[in-house]
């Protein structure tokens, strides 16, 4: 074999493993029986789902203070699971006050029955066709979880995301629901100059085009549930709750403290609750 052949076999060598790197990975075959949680990994313009070997689930006995929000997603996702008619959900409101971890409770509590949880970021929307094709004809019922969502104006995913949830010809597959958390209730940005849009016909006032085109998009979401800050009372009892799971002592002290520390932090809510019991638990051990 000449050199000049030998070297042109290296260099195409080197350039198939450079090409290789640009490739995807084959994903791996997800055995759901096993598997209740995956993620949709992006890999340049290609994605896959990819298992969740251990996912963050919530007890459903821990969330406090959102009674009202658990029974409307719970009958919802009941509905789900057992091949009823159900809503795409739009958990929206204060931060902090548990709407991810009411989704990711969900899960533990019908992983039983079949359902099965896939987590979206938003920039990944535009691949939601593909991921119902991953998942059309498999016996499970999976719920596409999109946490903190909002978007901005010409957001190629704020489209894609319409076309699934009601607007395109393919729709989404019978065994895929969309439940997504956000502190925005319109998903999208308002603006003060938007109120110069409104028209008045006949005393009734009109929202300009811009204002219905956020409410477009919300109202593909076939349920609302609003979280809002805790009151006191609720707050120490999460707080309370926390603190016992995690072997702290529960006393006025720690009632003082955690009020205290609500106010550093700049209001009351589960995650500031859990927070603070994470630190009252710790100082604690430390002094035993």
């Amino acid at each position: 074999m000449s050199d000049s052949l030998n070297n042109f076999l290296q260099r195409a060598g080197d350039l198939l493993a450079r090409l290789d790197a640009w490739l995807p990975p084959t994903p791996p075959r997800i055995d759901w029986k096993q598997v209740q949680a995956a993620r949709w990994q992006r890999h340049f313009q290609h994605g896959a789902l990819l298992p969740v070997a251990e996912p963050q689930i919530v007890a459903w006995k821990s969330l406090r203070g959102i009674d009202e929000q658990k029974a409307e997603l719970d009958r919802n996702t009941r509905q789900f699971v057992q091949g009823l008619p159900a809503n795409n959900a739009l958990l929206s409101g204060s931060r902090g006050c548990g709407k991810s971890s009411l989704v990711r409770a969900v899960l533990g509590r019908h992983a039983k029955q079949g359902l099965r949880l896939i987590e979206v970021d938003r920039a990944d929307l535009v691949h939601l066709p593909a991921i119902a094709a991953a998942i059309a004809g498999q016996p499970y019922r999976f719920i596409v979880f999109c946490d903190d969502l909002s978007f901005e104006a010409d957001d190629p995913a704020y489209k894609a995301l319409k076309a699934v949830l009601d607007g395109s010809i393919a729709g989404a597959p019978q065994n895929m629901l969309i439940y997504a958390t956000s502190n925005r209730r319109h998903l999208m940005p308002e603006f003060f100059s938007e109120n110069d849009e409104a028209t008045r016909r006949g005393g009734e006032v009109h929202p300009g085009e811009s204002t219905e085109e956020k409410l477009s998009l919300a109202d593909r979401f076939g349920l609302w549930l609003s979280f809002f800050p805790f009151d006191q009372d609720a707050y120490l009892d999460i707080v309370e709750s926390w603190v016992t799971a995690l072997g702290g002592s529960i006393g006025q002290v720690m009632r003082i403290e955690a009020l205290q520390w609500a106010i550093f932090r700049g209001g009351r809510s589960g995650r500031v609750a859990r927070q603070f019991a994470a630190d009252w638990a710790g100082r604690q051990g430390l002094k035993k």
